[in-house]
């Protein structure tokens, strides 16, 4: 009798088919599996088909991008679709210095050259980091000094490879050290009748423009995050001759950890024009431009399963958003999100433009060197009459007001609650929902975070609050715009928009930010969805709210924009001149719209923590919950920012 089940993988389900099987067999009826010998003989029959089974769906899992787990199969996979993994990255930082010699030399040497390798040593976190350069730097001398200055160093270290190429179809050029930074790779290739290093090669990720004369070279990643160039054959790039010396030079890098430092202390050699040493006449101060940042990780296999097949979507053009948000990375691995908005998109529109907002993963901001550069380096990638802009990242900030109630009976503190709860929106803050361009704030979720935060937590009251960070140009007359992305709410009495404290010309109090929304004859909202802003300051003993400016701008609720008409602004009442400007959303759930970042700020979301004294069994009647812990579940009327 044949087995009739192949899908059973676990061993005891196993057994008991070859059990059945021998059962069915007239000769063995009425043996004892169990109490004889035969039962070994079944366990050893069950056990190879067992781990067979197991082998056969790990070697099947392993021939599929989505389910590879070994990472030289995920980059195998990935190979045969062109895209190569992105090395690790090391920290770059930009520094100038300058070298004086003495008038000995200065006659002797029209130029001085830094020699490739290290160049300075950096600490970060009181760990000492060597940087270097991976090419010479050669500088004229004048006056008796050469000048280096804004010259970029890699953090790590600088290791040299010789190759000699004996026409062997399987000779392969591997470089043996793993966290190789790819973007520092020098080769130089010298044939019979070249002298020196020979002609410098340089790197593609792509056959297309090449001829057979090209002195270019490829690289892949195989086993152990090493990696090995590829060269031409004569077809697609030249062919090595039999006898040539490949020299190979890079920087093997820390990483991320090499990120952070700021102060340097010159490490580096100096070379006259004739290859002579040259010890310079005082000590070298070594000045920073730019901190060391964009070190990176070598790319997860995560990533490559996603950005493999958008890679491969893309065909090495950018076209579409998706192109983009596939190619960037590839030359700026520090950025953790990207938003990329066709100019047709933009109020107003600009056709033949692609705005791109970036969020590196060190920070907020791109500094204007990457910017240059990304623009750049996009250039061999976009189509004809096309403009890129990068531009600033714009927050959208969501905070909340929540209400915890807890039955104090089964907690030892309310703090130990609130400090628990804190730790799990923090939690919560950092899943894949948040913290990105086209992120979603899901307000049900949140509820029931806080809610499973412990057993003590009976419910919650939460209101929903965005905001947006108004950076003034104190002391000039400038006019600001603020897009929020998502409708506001409109509450007929205004109070909407709240603002923090600033100061404007000629009044020396501090005044804050409000909304009146439109209203007809009879005193309802006339349906536009429009209104009002007004600079006014806090209410007297009265209650009275003493209006400064009463039309200082408007408010779309729909769209959810305020613009402010020309003011000057003295000062701000937070400091680096920013005005917190927030509204509470039509919708709990917020979306960062375009080029809106969406980022869950827990340190300023306000967690009160209340008794339920019903729950508790301390108030039988309600009485005395709905007059001493009654929470409304709508936004109040302050008018400042709270």
């Amino acid at each position: 009798m044949p087995f009739t089940k192949f899908t059973n993988l676990d061993f005891d389900q196993i057994k008991a088919s070859i059990k059945d099987y021998l059962r069915a067999n007239p000769t063995f009826t009425d043996f004892d599996f169990d109490g004889s010998n035969f039962s070994v003989l079944i366990d050893v029959l069950a056990y190879n088909t067992y781990i067979t089974a197991f082998n056969s769906n790990m070697v099947v899992n392993e021939s599929f991008l989505d389910s590879a787990t070994l990472r030289e199969n995920v980059v195998s996979l990935a190979r045969t679709i062109g895209y190569v993994p992105r090395s690790r990255r090391a920290a770059k930082a930009t520094v100038s210095f300058s070298a004086e010699v003495s008038p000995q030399v200065s006659a002797q040497t029209a130029t001085l050259t830094l020699k490739a390798g290290l160049v300075c040593t950096g600490n970060v976190a009181e760990t000492s980091y060597v940087f270097s350069v991976p090419e010479d730097i050669t500088r004229p001398i004048e006056n008796n000094k050469a000048s280096f200055n804004n010259i970029e160093i890699f953090e790590g270290t600088y290791l040299t490879k010789q190759f000699v190429v004996n026409g062997s179809l399987d000779q392969k050029f591997i470089l043996d050290n793993p966290f190789i930074d790819t973007s520092t790779i020098v080769v130089y290739v010298k044939g019979i009748v070249d002298s020196g290093l020979g002609l410098k090669y340089s790197l593609v990720d792509n056959i297309i423009n090449i001829s057979e004369s090209s002195q270019v070279y490829l690289i892949q990643e195989i086993q152990d995050e090493k990696y090995e160039l590829i060269f031409g054959d004569g077809y697609f790039g030249k062919k090595l001759e039999n006898g040539s010396v490949i020299t190979v030079s890079y920087i093997v890098s820390s990483g991320v950890a090499g990120n952070g430092s700021k102060v340097f202390n010159f490490a580096g050699n100096f070379r006259g024009s004739l290859n002579q040493i040259v010890v310079p006449d005082s000590t070298i101060s070594v000045t920073t431009n730019i901190a060391a940042v964009g070190g990176a990780e070598i790319e997860a296999i995560d990533s490559i399963r996603n950005f493999a097949p958008k890679a491969y979507a893309a065909q090495n053009r950018a076209v579409t958003g998706r192109d983009y948000e596939t190619i960037i990375p590839r030359f700026y691995p520090n950025a953790e999100s990207i938003s990329v908005v066709g100019g047709e998109e933009l109020d107003p529109p600009q056709y033949g433009v692609v705005q791109i907002s970036i969020k590196p993963k060190n920070g907020f901001f791109v500094s204007d060197f990457d910017k240059s550069q990304i623009i750049s380096n996009l250039k061999q990638y976009s189509i004809s009459g096309i403009k890129q802009t990068i531009v600033d990242l714009k927050i959208l900030y969501v905070e909340l007001d929540s209400f915890v109630y807890y039955n104090a009976s089964k907690t030892s503190s309310a703090e130990f609650l609130l400090n628990k709860v804190n730790t799990s929106l923090t939690t919560y803050s950092n899943s894949s929902d948040l913290n990105k361009f086209g992120g979603r704030f899901k307000y049900s979720k949140v509820l029931q975070v806080i809610d499973n935060t412990d057993y003590a937590i009976t419910s919650n009251i939460t209101r929903v609050r965005i905001r947006r960070n108004l950076v003034a140009s104190v002391g000039s007359l400038s006019q600001y715009e603020l897009c929020f992305g998502n409708r506001f709410h409109i509450n007929p009495a205004g109070f909407n928009i709240k603002s923090t404290a600033f100061k404007i010309d000629q009044i020396d109090e501090d005044v804050f930010l409000t909304d009146i929304p439109r209203k007809n004859s009879a005193g309802d909202l006339d349906g536009s969805g429009l209104g009002v802003i007004s600079i006014v300051k806090p209410a007297d003993s009265a209650g009275d709210i003493n209006v400064v400016v009463k039309s200082a701008g408007t408010v779309d609720y729909n769209k959810g924009e305020i613009k402010l008409s020309p003011v000057i602004i003295a000062s701000t009442g937070l400091e680096n001149n920013i005005i917190e400007v927030q509204a509470y959303p039509e919708s709990n759930d917020v979306v960062g719209l375009k080029d809106l970042y969406l980022y869950f700020d827990v340190s300023k979301s306000k967690i009160n923590m209340l008794r339920d004294v019903i729950t508790s069994g301390e108030d039988i009647s309600g009485v005395q919950f709905t007059r001493d812990y009654f929470t409304s579940s709508y936004s109040n009327g302050n008018l400042k920012r709270m």
